[in-house]
């Protein structure tokens, strides 16, 4: 599969072939990137909301009036669920949202992802990521000369030296993810993606696949 190449600058530099990218058939690996992306959004879920049972909520325990003769229907106490300021029934309760995914199923739904992102050639290479200065204008000017019309650009590497975090952290539209720790959400959400060459030999290995040569 070839890929559009960009100097550490920003300008062509024609187009590399990449013969050991993910490709799959159509259709497959569907399931498991949605399983992934399920996953990985329940697993960011707090699931500290808490309401407190009849028993939990402070107060006395007192019956608040007498079980007969004064004509108004019969009471417990004033921590009732039916009573303002009682407990809750049947309430959220802290737990547990985590999902666990085998590792074939990850590494199946990241083909997926990057082999449909490739397709629809959102996938740009770069020869590495740097700037001269650890300036924001510097760092978009990169990014709006390799995708000039994107709004949400992922851009993956080995590694980002401390410059390139400063000119980044600014620019809403921009994502830096290290080639090791991207998942396949990451890669489904941006628009547009840009690898450095180390960077992708880093994605490549996850699958056991020959590194490029540089």
């Amino acid at each position: 599969m070839k890929f559009k190449l960009f100097k550490a600058d920003g300008s062509a530099s024609g187009e590399k072939d990449v013969p050991h990218f993910p490709s799959l058939e159509e259709g497959k690996g569907i399931d498991a990137l949605r399983q992934v992306i399920i996953a990985v959004h329940a697993n960011q879920r707090q699931g500290n909301a808490s309401t407190k049972l009849r028993s939990e909520v402070a107060g006395s325990g007192k019956k608040i009036h007498r079980q007969k003769g004064l004509g108004v229907g019969r009471v417990g106490d004033k921590k009732a669920v039916q009573r303002r300021g009682g407990g809750v029934i049947f309430g959220p309760r802290p737990r547990s949202y985590n999902q666990k995914i085998n590792r074939k199923i990850k590494h199946l739904a990241m083909e997926r992802a990057l082999c449909d992102q490739a397709s629809a050639e959102n996938i740009s290479l770069i020869e590495d990521v740097e700037v001269s200065e650890a300036k924001t204008k510097l760092f978009n000017s990169l990014l709006g000369t390799i995708a000039p019309d994107s709004k949400k650009v992922l851009v993956i590497s080995d590694a980002f030296t401390d410059q390139v975090g400063l000119a980044a952290r600014n620019l809403a539209k921009a994502r830096l993810g290290r080639a090791q720790d991207v998942n396949a959400v990451d890669i489904v959400q941006a628009d547009q993606i840009i690898v450095s060459l180390k960077g992708l030999d880093v994605l490549l290995a996850k699958f056991g696949k020959e590194e490029t040569q540089s």
